[in-house]
């Protein structure tokens, strides 16, 4: 063990947990690998002393936490699922529970042999992307309000080498004729939609709500805007048979369900995350 690296991550957990700031050891190693270039496992037993250079770039790097900047976008990147996505404040950071949505759309992508999906609302690409990685037959559309965060999708799906299975297109979802500008429907639709209540926004860490979109986050006065929305757009954009997988809320599962029976889709499973919280709502047409 690098007794240098050591007292390098033990210094700066106190001195962000003195300022209120969680971390942990994993979290600092994830920035020193970043700054050693090495593996985070690797980050304990760098043999090297560290640099003057290295030594500034790390303690820019705890500064930036001490503003509460989440770690993957002072660095610019971070893991999800099989894969390394480039991220930026334009896009969500990509979070784990949401991993239980790209299995669940996996699974169900293999199970019927579809062909094509859609998802609404791509930010980094991670879930699409990762859907399409391990489902080579799949074509994908991916949809964004946002140009800036269709730009982060584009250079991680080149990264992945998948640009000729996905077709990006920047529109509001929410607009009278946005089924018109899609002109076809699909075999599976995957969305992770804003879904907190607007009055919880500034409940939430200074983490999210400072340095993800708003636009990603909001999901209106009960959080449930987008997926009325959705629902409203199923029986034009879904093919018979077509399944839609939703991420959703804390104790939103079941009143999303009812939403799509509303519009004659059939509810078919609710998934529950690594909390045991009920986080993916999977529906049929």
């Amino acid at each position: 063990m690098n007794p240098q690296i050591e007292k390098r991550i033990r210094q700066s957990i106190a001195d962000l947990s003195a300022c209120q700031i969680e971390t942990s050891s994993y979290e600092i190693k994830f920035l020193l690998a970043e700054v050693l270039n090495c593996e985070v496992g690797d980050v304990l037993s760098y043999s090297n002393e560290m640099t003057k250079q290295q030594l500034k770039q790390f303690e820019k790097f705890i500064s930036m936490r001490h503003q509460h900047i989440p770690a993957d976008k002072i660095i610019g990147h971070k893991g999800f699922y099989k894969h390394e996505f480039s991220v930026s404040y334009d896009v969500l950071s990509p979070r784990s529970d949401t991993e239980i949505l790209v299995e669940a759309t996996i699974e169900k992508v293999r199970a019927n042999n579809c062909k094509t999906i859609l998802e609404l609302g791509v930010g980094s690409g991670c879930v699409i992307l990762s859907i399409l990685s391990d489902c080579k037959q799949l074509f994908g559309t991916g949809i964004d309000i946002s140009t800036a965060a269709l730009a982060v999708t584009q250079k991680n799906a080149s990264a992945m080498g998948l640009s000729k299975r996905l077709s990006l297109r920047q529109a509001d979802w929410f607009a009278s004729n946005f089924v018109d500008q899609l002109e076809t429907k699909f075999d599976i639709i995957v969305s992770n939609p804003p879904y907190i209540c607007s009055d919880e926004i500034k409940s939430l860490a200074t983490e999210v709500r400072e340095y993800d979109p708003i636009i990603a986050l909001d999901g209106g006065k009960d959080g449930l805007d987008s997926y009325r929305r959705i629902a409203e757009l199923m029986p034009y954009l879904l093919n018979e048979g077509g399944y839609i997988c939703l991420e959703v809320g804390e104790n939103q599962a079941h009143d999303v369900s009812d939403l799509f029976m509303s519009v004659g889709l059939k509810p078919e499973k609710i998934i529950k995350d690594f909390s045991d919280i009920e986080r993916c709502v999977i529906i049929k047409k």
